[in-house]
């Protein structure tokens, strides 16, 4: 009994500095800013297969919907939102992942934990239209670290090249101009979107004709 005491007093004390550590750096991070449809619709991605070839965004989701990741670095959460793949398939949604840079084998080692196509967003469109930074601030972030550790137990190692620090997330958009109907920025690393509402969301998507 004095055990579980001693037990529920550290977890008490652990959550309150959890708690106070997020509520100061809180003020240092830069707000999202919800993106606009029309916003999206006019991004202009690139190929990373074949000849690259640029293209407008609203190309991906016009006529069946998307589920759209846009990648901060290779890892876990690629792997738990591929998870999806077979059930948006029977929906008759595609899942894509847009990265930012193309830096030596970076798209090459993100490929095995991500099962959709990969575009190129040099222009970070989705990763705006208020580009956010983690910087610094995620080493005093304890759900940052034990994002990390969770991680590197499933054998997720990541990269550091490029820009790692920036933000990134998720978005499922609707056929043609049925819009933005789950928008998932991530707050901290590691601030993986619930894959569930991932799926309810593109559940809302009609069939394509």
């Amino acid at each position: 009994m004095a055990l579980g005491l001693v037990g529920d007093a550290v977890a008490t004390v652990g959550s309150l500095v959890t708690g106070v550590l997020n509520f100061f750096t809180d003020f240092f991070l830069t707000p999202p800013l919800k993106a606009a449809h029309q916003y999206l619709e006019e991004a202009e991605l690139k190929t990373l297969k074949g000849e690259i070839k640029p293209f407008k965004a609203k190309a991906l989701w016009e006529k069946s919907g998307a589920v759209i990741m846009a990648v901060r670095r290779p890892g876990e959460e690629a792997a738990e939102l591929s998870s999806l793949k077979p059930q948006l398939d029977q929906l008759g949604v595609p899942l894509y992942a847009v990265v930012k840079e193309d830096i030596g084998t970076e798209v090459q080692n993100f490929r095995p934990y991500f099962k959709g196509e990969i575009f190129l967003d040099e222009k970070k469109c989705f990763y705006g239209p208020r580009e956010r930074r983690m910087g610094l601030l995620a080493f005093v972030r304890v759900g940052v670290w034990l994002s990390g550790l969770r991680a590197f137990r499933k054998g997720f190692m990541g990269n550091v090249l490029g820009e790692g620090f920036v933000l990134g997330g998720v978005f499922v958009i609707g056929r043609g101009q049925q819009g933005i109907l789950l928008e998932h920025r991530e707050k901290e690393f590691g601030d993986k979107v619930n894959i569930s509402d991932v799926l309810q969301a593109a559940k809302k998507i009609p069939l394509g004709r």
